[in-house]
């Protein structure tokens, strides 16, 4: 399932071109050679004299994230040649930030740098021009001229890299009556950029929440008035979802596009963007290969098992297994084998002092991974009796079992594994008590996931989730009352 959800997300890149004309279009990389699809289909398995077995079938579609086609991913973006010119284009930003002397402009250069993606390159800059404009009264000036764009703009750039604005600087844009004045309706920037400074509140900031309802109002009326094209895209698109809430690299690939249609569009800072855009993209390819490799048996495992415990397996060959595991030796070398490659993997990824820990603690190692792993299909196979029995659990009996079979323990379990260094015993102890850090962030990947998949799943038979178990707790209590 996690494989067939990343299939469904576009790969981006920006065609290299020269400077001077740099259109930006989606292109999909093209895996080489054809892969052959499959689908899964019932079937009933007959062996020796025992009966007929009758299975259910998934009905899965193929994901086009094969391991060829993940290595066959190949980027002209990580040359010599593109480090040489990003180079370049970061020398002349550099030259633009020292430059520049106005704060409003020191700030609407940083604005842009941090939505094209591009302001992790300059740091040292961004942060010594805030400083300067936090610790002198650059910024008070443009507050007096009750400016709502650059205000807000100098509180949301500030916020962001946590000095310490207060909300009540936004009182000089109201009137007696203690609300925003209306001549503040015609500036749809300042609004905008309003609109965006009040997600950035603390609790109890009531001035930020009038705010945000203010200019919410006002920009939900300009959309439909739609005055100016370019200006409205970017109102429609804050109030889709606000900037603090979305994700920073999709809304960079949004943004760049955006920006090439400005008339004031820096040439510059577009090629710098659309270049950085395609090198990082390059970067997390190669980063995708090297997952794959490490953890791809992983994900086949686990995917593979939960698929023979929700639709394959009877209940009594589910017992079986489920019993074997629990039996299982803890000498590494008689572990199954995608066990054995869990645990060698870990000696490859780990350093000199990490790797004698580990030879010293191989068996409490496994120990943990083996309770972890029969954990997971103790889980399952409570699924499955519920299932049999056509038992539908309350919403926390189905809760207490899922957060397990969602795989988030046994995940985070191998990931604390493969990062940290050293690894003690102490922190693995308490990693098997499974803590609320665990459970809880296990707990949202599970409801996440039945959002997804509830339907599909209970609709070839499976036993019902979260949504299915909330729906019989309601309909329990109408019929008490």
């Amino acid at each position: 399932m996690a494989l067939s959800l990343l299939a469904s997300v576009p790969n981006f890149s920006f065609p290299r071109l020269t400077p001077s004309k740099i259109p930006i279009s989606l292109v999909t990389s093209t895996r080489t050679g054809s892969v052959p699809t499959f689908q899964c289909k019932a079937a009933t398995t007959k062996i020796s004299s025992h009966p007929v077995v009758a299975r259910r079938s998934g009905n899965y579609q193929p994901t086009i994230w094969h391991y060829d086609y993940i290595e066959s991913l190949r980027s002209e973006y990580a040359g010599e040649s593109c480090n040489r010119r990003i180079d370049k284009l970061k020398g002349d930003v550099r030259m633009m930030l020292d430059k520049v002397v106005d704060p409003l402009e020191q700030l609407e250069l940083i604005d842009i740098l941090q939505r094209l993606g591009l302001s992790y390159h300059f740091e040292d800059e961004i942060s010594r021009i805030l400083e300067a404009i936090y610790t002198t009264n650059d910024g008070d000036e443009m507050c007096n001229k009750e400016n709502l764009y650059a205000t807000t703009l100098k509180f949301r750039l500030l916020r962001q890299h946590r000095y310490s604005v207060p909300q009540e600087i936004f009182n000089i844009f109201k009137n007696e009556k203690g609300t925003f004045k209306a001549c503040l309706i015609e500036d749809i920037e300042g609004l905008l950029c309003l609109y965006e400074a009040s997600f950035l509140l603390i609790e109890g900031e009531s001035i930020l929440e009038e705010a945000r309802d203010f200019a919410t109002k006002q920009l939900e009326e300009y959309v439909e008035e739609n005055k100016d094209g370019n200006l409205s895209a970017m109102v429609s698109h804050a109030l889709e979802l606000p900037l603090r809430w979305r994700m920073p690299r999709v809304e960079t690939r949004w943004f760049i596009n955006e920006y090439r249609r400005k008339e004031d569009m820096n040439p510059i800072l577009l090629e710098l963007a659309e270049l950085d855009f395609n090198m990082v993209q390059a970067a997390h390819q190669e980063d995708l290969k090297d997952a794959s490799r490490r953890m791809l048996a992983r994900a086949i495992v686990i995917t593979t098992i939960d698929d023979v415990y929700d639709v394959y397996g009877t209940l009594e060959e589910l017992e079986l297994f489920t019993d074997a595991v629990d039996r299982w030796d803890t000498n590494v070398d008689h572990l199954p084998y995608y066990m054995q490659i869990c645990f060698h993997a870990l000696h490859n990824s780990v350093n000199e002092m990490a790797f004698d820990f580990l030879k010293e603690q191989q068996f409490h190692i496994v120990r943990y991974l083996k309770k972890a792993w029969a954990n997971l299909y103790r889980s399952y196979l409570l699924e499955v009796k519920w299932y049999n029995i056509e038992y539908t659990p309350t919403l926390q009996e189905y809760i207490d079992n899922a957060w397990i079979t969602i795989s988030g323990p046994l995940l985070l379990l191998h990931a604390y594994f493969f990062v940290t260094n050293p690894i003690t015993k102490e922190v693995v102890d308490y990693l098997e008590e499974y803590p609320n850090i665990i459970r809880w962030s296990s707990i949202i990947f599970r409801l996440a996931n039945d959002l997804g998949t509830s339907k599909d799943e209970v609709e070839r038979g499976d036993v019902p989730k979260a949504i299915q178990s909330s729906h019989h707790l309601q309909y329990c209590i109408s019929n008490l009352q």
